[in-house]
């Protein structure tokens, strides 16, 4: 079983420089927004604190952003055991039918060979496909990006007695088990934190609030009271 929450605002800021090293014309803010699984307002949030960083890269919103030539970051230092642990791990995201995540990893990889030539373990390691959780109702993908910019839900949920309710959810954390894909959220109708299995929600739809100054203290409190829920 495994967590996982909103991507890191510093890794999100090496992404956006990685991105725009690699580009070979300008990138508008709605390709990066893609790209991070983020809305188009934190992309320039993020472009104006790499830019007062001195981070060298030139644009505006609208046209697209480059990267002058010339900028680096520090090389990658990786021991082979670590190589295979990083390898093997990102193998393994087949089989939480998480297709966002797949991408993603392939992307490190290839910035891994990229920086690295010939790091990939050479066909020495194997992971099987095998116990991958079904790809049925709304994706993890979509939820990750619900969690990552802290938007209120409305949601359709068939419980274990079949008993179909509506309610409105803050998403926090989803939680990657060998079989089933579940949703921590803090719920309005029960006015307590509540886990919701991906494949048994039904419906979703963005209520057009938002909760970032909640968000932070609802996770904390979810972690230190529920975190270790049924493990």
């Amino acid at each position: 079983m495994c967590y996982v929450f909103a991507m890191a605002r510093t890794t999100r800021l090496f992404e956006i420089i990685q991105i725009l090293r690699g580009a070979t014309g300008p990138v508008t803010a709605a390709q990066l927004a893609e790209e991070l699984e983020v809305v188009p307002r934190t992309v320039y949030r993020d472009i104006a604190s790499l830019q007062a960083m001195r981070v060298p890269i030139e644009g505006e919103a609208g046209i697209g952003y480059i990267m002058r030539r010339g900028f680096d970051l520090p090389p990658l230092m990786f021991t082979p055991e670590e190589l295979e642990a990083l390898f093997v791990g990102m193998a393994l995201l087949h089989r939480t039918g998480d297709a966002g995540l797949e991408r993603a990893a392939r992307r490190a990889a290839e910035k891994i060979a990229e920086v690295l030539p010939g790091a990939a373990p050479d066909k020495a390691l194997h992971v099987s496909g095998w116990t991958a959780v079904p790809n049925v109702g709304p994706s993890a993908e979509q939820f990750r990006n619900f969690i990552r910019d802290a938007t209120e839900l409305e949601i359709s949920y068939l419980d274990l007695q079949e008993r179909r309710t509506n309610r409105v959810i803050l998403p926090l954390a989803l939680i990657y088990y060998v079989d089933v894909l579940v949703l921590a959220a803090w719920c309005n109708l029960r006015n307590g934190f509540r886990h919701f299995r991906l494949d048994r929600i039904g419906s979703v739809a963005a209520t057009g609030e938002y909760f970032p100054d909640r968000a932070r203290v609802l996770r904390e409190e979810w972690q230190s009271t529920e975190g270790a829920f049924r493990e």
